[in-house]
């Protein structure tokens, strides 16, 4: 089978799946090339809430296919990195559940998704410079807001792979899980995702994400969207709430 990106919507959750078993499930230039649209369709679909990128088998991704890189280095690194852009502005919650291998290209799509859940025994890694590539200034300032400037620096100098507990330590993921847990535990999160407010949902991560222009805008969606009212009084009567506010198909 061609390498190639799945996706399925089950219970509001999208799940997008990297198949390139024979390589890691590195990112060939047409995987790259196909994320961007997809994210697009799936965040213009009402009924998607949240959604899981991972990896077929027991890797997560290994980054990108090195052949692919033969013909023009620049050209591949500007694929990757609006694939990356497309997943850090995708409008929902977003979570990478890693197993395995999560390295470079892998790890740029990882650092670009609200949430990282890993599994034991994953590792991860930054590593432009056994490759004598610049990495992107977008990529770098993302990987430094997750892990502060001294693990960056450590991960870009090196190129050295680190483990689960060390990513955890240094911000890069947000849970590790024992082997055998790590589905049990992204469908127990994203439930608890898909039932919470997408308005309040979606303001944070533009203010999270540094956005400085939209308070009143999102001021306006909070007073005519209903969330507020609904949550309060959901409380007040001891039941689960109904929130119905979505995302705008614009974003």
């Amino acid at each position: 089978m061609e390498p190639h990106l799945s996706h399925r919507v089950v219970d509001s959750v999208a799940t997008v799946v990297v198949h390139h078993p024979a390589k890691r499930n590195a990112m060939t230039a047409a995987m790259w090339r196909s994320l961007p649209p997809l994210l697009e369709k799936l965040a213009a679909d009402a009924g998607v809430r949240a959604l899981v990128l991972t990896g077929e088998g027991g890797t997560f991704c290994a980054g990108a296919d090195i052949s692919t890189l033969q013909g023009s280095p620049r050209q591949a690194q500007d694929l990757a990195v609006a694939a990356e852009e497309a997943l850090a502005s995708f409008p929902k919650p977003t979570l990478a559940a890693v197993r395995g291998h999560c390295v470079g290209g892998g790890a740029q799509l990882a650092a670009a998704c609200d949430l990282r859940l890993a599994e034991e025994g994953a590792l991860f890694g930054v590593t432009p410079a056994r490759l004598g590539i610049v990495y992107p200034a977008s990529s770098t300032r993302r990987l430094v807001s997750l892990v502060g400037p001294a693990t960056a620096k450590y991960l870009l100098f090196s190129g050295e792979l680190i483990d689960a507990q060390r990513a955890l330590r240094t911000g890069l993921v947000d849970e590790v899980l024992p082997a055998g847990r790590l589905d049990e535990r992204v469908a127990e999160l994203t439930r608890i995702l898909v039932s919470r407010s997408q308005l309040t949902q979606a303001a944070a991560k533009e203010f999270v994400n540094g956005r400085r222009d939209r308070d009143a805008y999102w001021a306006a969606q909070a007073a005519a969207g209903g969330d507020t009212a609904e949550g309060v009084t959901a409380f007040l009567e001891r039941r689960p709430p109904r929130f119905t506010w979505s995302v705008p198909a614009s974003g």
